[in-house]
């Protein structure tokens, strides 16, 4: 049988062992050079929608995740104070994109991830260099501290500092500060046994609650602050002094939590896109191509999207980049502008969007959802089918 094509991604997160899986089941060679020790994610939970499941279907994983994770939508969206200003219902979004809207820890679907890759595909403590990108006429390389990799197709997978993409786009400016910080937590909580996911809207700043499968609770903050910023003293300290004094549970979560168990990360995005999403036989994705505010919780769904579209695409990268560039840009600008709803510090602009939630809330869930039209009910170009046999 000819001798299968060669595929190295860089970069071990969901993107690219999201990627490795789908171009395994191509029937390609595949090595991921992860520059971190482990695959072992950063503690935070991630959201996926209908669109990121499917594309997980393709790689027969889906329900295994759905399995896994918990339900997201039963709750809504409240005041400082507790007020809820809407209800959401996890099934009407179940039943509206065919799929429900799950949470989970990273570290989860990472494993499930790297279940999917025989021993030996991926290494770790290897960073890596794009030397080459390659061409129609000659493959492209990668350099490691131990070796140089030939390559029919390079996989830049490797975040919001990607150095791939440097190297396709040296002109491109990069990221650029969305204008706030978050924070995260996975913690057990003590004494709160059960409660309502909800995410709650302040002047300039956010707070978000969700119980996981797990017993655990995941939250996330966010607020206005200049870039760079850190706690005089620390950072669980940070959010007593912002969100202390917010409705239950959040004064118990933030109690709960270890100074240690707090992550604070300035936010980034890719405001002017790229010219494409690939340059020979190199392509990136996720954050690499098309890093964008949390706020509508599709970075690592569109990560996922990118890589079964670009499996499907791998001998034809133009073809990637039309069907991708289009969709993520328009993703990452919708982003962009609900954050700025979302985090507004101006005393009228909240009272205005307060009432208008309030009021779409009334009129029923399908007017809360319809944001979600055209990108939640996403399918992949091709279904999933078995992986290929080894007959060597």
């Amino acid at each position: 049988m000819p001798h299968p094509s060669r595929a190295v991604v860089i970069g071990g997160g969901i993107g690219g062992l999201t990627a490795a899986a789908a171009l395994l089941r191509q029937g390609r060679q595949v090595t991921v050079l992860e520059q971190a020790r482990s695959l072992e994610p950063v503690g935070a939970g991630i959201s996926l929608a209908p669109n990121g499941l499917r594309a997980l279907d393709v790689l027969g994983i889906g329900d295994e995740i759905r399995d896994l994770a918990a339900w997201q939508g039963d709750g809504g969206l409240r005041t400082p104070a507790g007020r809820w200003l809407s209800r959401t219902d996890a099934a009407a979004a179940a039943a509206r994109f065919g799929s429900p809207i799950v949470l989970l820890h990273r570290a989860t679907l990472i494993n499930s991830l790297a279940a999917l890759l025989p021993p030996g595909t991926v290494r770790t403590t290897a960073a890596a260099t794009l030397t080459d990108p390659g061409d129609t006429g000659r493959p492209a390389r990668v350099r490691t501290a131990d070796d140089e990799l030939e390559a029919d197709l390079v996989v830049g997978a490797d975040g919001i500092d990607s150095g791939v993409r440097g190297a396709l786009f040296p002109g491109h400016p990069g990221p650029v500060y969305s204008g706030f910080t978050t924070w995260r937590v996975v913690i057990p909580v003590p004494g709160v046994v059960e409660f309502a996911s909800h995410e709650t809207w302040g002047r300039g700043r956010l707070w978000g609650t969700h119980p996981l499968k797990d017993g655990r609770v995941y939250a996330y903050a966010a607020a206005m602050t200049p870039a760079g910023g850190h706690a005089p003293d620390d950072e669980k300290a940070e959010l007593v002094r912002r969100f202390g004094d917010w409705h239950d549970p959040i004064p118990a979560v933030i109690a709960a939590a270890r100074p240690e168990d707090v992550l604070r990360h300035d936010v980034r995005h890719i405001a002017e896109p790229l010219p494409a999403y690939h340059r020979g036989r190199t392509a990136l994705l996720g954050d690499a191509a098309h890093a964008m505010p949390p706020t509508l919780g599709q970075g690592g769904n569109q990560a996922i999207e990118d890589a079964v579209v670009l499996a499907h695409h791998a001998d034809d990268l133009p073809a990637y980049s039309s069907a991708r560039l289009p969709r993520t840009t328009a993703i990452v600008r919708q982003s962009v502008r609900v954050a700025r709803v979302n985090m507004t510090g101006n005393r009228a602009a909240i009272a205005v969007r307060n009432t208008a939630v309030a009021a779409l809330s009334k009129a029923g869930p399908a007017l809360l959802l319809r944001g979600f039209d055209g990108i939640a009910d996403w399918r992949p170009p091709y279904a999933a089918r078995k992986a290929p046999v080894d007959e060597r």
